[in-house]
């Protein structure tokens, strides 16, 4: 039975991954995390799963590492995570009647074929509009100050949008456990195979 393994320290990704009742691992991977010049979200994104994804394989022989990343942008910005509440008003304010995308990335290798599975999913929010009042009374309550976008779907951050629109919800929390699946099927890790 081949190792699984999250290359991530991330709470919310391995809360996702645990739907899928498989055993595993959460590693975290040691990557320098910036942007490079003229680097798109969706390459950025694709990139830091890769790499996060491969710096953790290479200590395994069987073992199927998964990697992901994300970021949010409105009007062409990309949102990091806030870290503080003054950031996160900054951005929430910015997203205030605006669509937001997020792109979430998703590498899957597998040590053994030394195959990697790659993917990208976009995902689009509609924020309402905003008062500064409502935004520190959502930032007060929530803490989101490690997500990206300042905002966690999965609470209240829902309470901020107009609309949600995408293939896999999930990837909006952090892992897109659609295209998670086919990939894990693909390599011979059926969550709902037989054990």
């Amino acid at each position: 039975m081949k190792k699984l393994i999250l290359a991530s320290s991330s709470p919310y990704r391995s809360a996702l991954l645990q739907r899928l009742n498989l055993s595993f691992d959460a590693l975290s991977p040691d990557i320098d995390e910036a942007p490079r010049k003229n680097e798109s979200p969706e390459e950025l994104v694709s990139r830091l799963a890769s790499e996060k994804a491969l710096v953790i394989a290479k200590d395994f022989d069987h073992a199927v590492v998964i990697g992901s990343d994300q970021v949010a942008t409105v009007n062409n910005t990309i949102l990091t995570k806030p870290g503080n509440i003054n950031n996160a008003l900054t951005q929430l304010m910015a997203c205030s009647g605006n669509t937001v995308t997020f792109y979430t990335s998703l590498c899957v290798v597998d040590t053994q074929s030394n195959t990697q599975l790659n993917v990208v999913e976009p995902f689009t929010v509609g924020f309402r509009k905003l008062t500064e009042q409502q935004i520190m009374r959502y930032l007060q309550i929530e803490k989101p100050f490690d997500c990206a976008g300042s905002f966690k779907a999965e609470g209240m951050g829902i309470t901020l949008f107009t609309h949600l629109s995408g293939r896999d919800p999930n990837s909006l929390i952090g892992l897109p456990l659609i295209a998670l699946t086919s990939f894990l099927q693909q390599l011979g890790l059926d969550p709902l195979g037989e054990r």
